[in-house]
């Protein structure tokens, strides 16, 4: 018998309690997380992306070794990240398993993101240290769906990430005038982006 554990938030909306859906072919059950945690602990967790605390509503998929998130400033439309669990810095430090389930799980995301986009290709970016333009020390792949003229110069892409990349440095280090997206817009994002995974898998 094959299963695919997906997480999915149910319960009380966006901010529900995490459970693993057991797909297999007599149908699914829902297996709580963390031993059948409550819903105030479950409600209350966050994922670290370096220092920072991203809120689980902004979080739409989830392995245990890796989440993915929508992205507070987006370059093109599904334009998301990828990241390992535990906070790693660099590249070379993740482990061999990190390193095959986060590439398992981008492979995943942008098959499903560029069909929800109508887009024709995918970019998958690492910028691997600070002069590479890292600029939260935590390893991260931008999936970034493609479309025709999206760019005039294909690589201007790259460009583009260094500026959104440095702006948010910007606003996370000295609070800046936010030119971020709304919270609402995008835990609604990401509300369509999970059910990708649940109607589809």
């Amino acid at each position: 018998m094959t299963k695919l554990q997906l997480l999915y938030p149910l319960g009380l909306g966006l901010g529900g309690p995490f459970c693993f859906i057991n797909f297999c072919r007599r149908g699914f059950q829902t297996i709580p997380l963390s031993g059948g945690a409550s819903l105030a602990k479950m409600s209350m967790e966050f994922y670290s992306f370096g220092p920072y605390k991203i809120d689980p509503t902004e979080v739409f998929y989830t392995t245990p070794l890796s989440y993915a998130m929508v992205n507070l400033r987006p370059v093109v439309p599904g334009n998301v990240l990828v990241c390992p669990r535990r906070e790693v810095k660099r590249f070379a430090d993740l482990t061999v398993e990190e390193t095959q389930d986060l590439w398992l799980t981008a492979q995943k995301i942008g098959g499903r993101l560029e069909c929800f986009h109508k887009a024709s290709s995918l970019t998958f970016t690492i910028q691997d240290g600070p002069k590479a333009g890292q600029t939260v020390p935590h390893v991260h792949i931008h999936i970034l769906p493609r479309k025709d003229g999206d760019f005039e110069r294909n690589d201007e892409i790259y460009d583009e990430i260094d500026v959104k990349e440095n702006e948010l440095k910007e606003k996370l280090n000295l609070d800046k005038e936010r030119k971020d997206r709304s919270r609402e817009e995008m835990c609604k994002e990401a509300e369509e982006y999970r059910s990708l995974f649940v109607l589809q898998s």
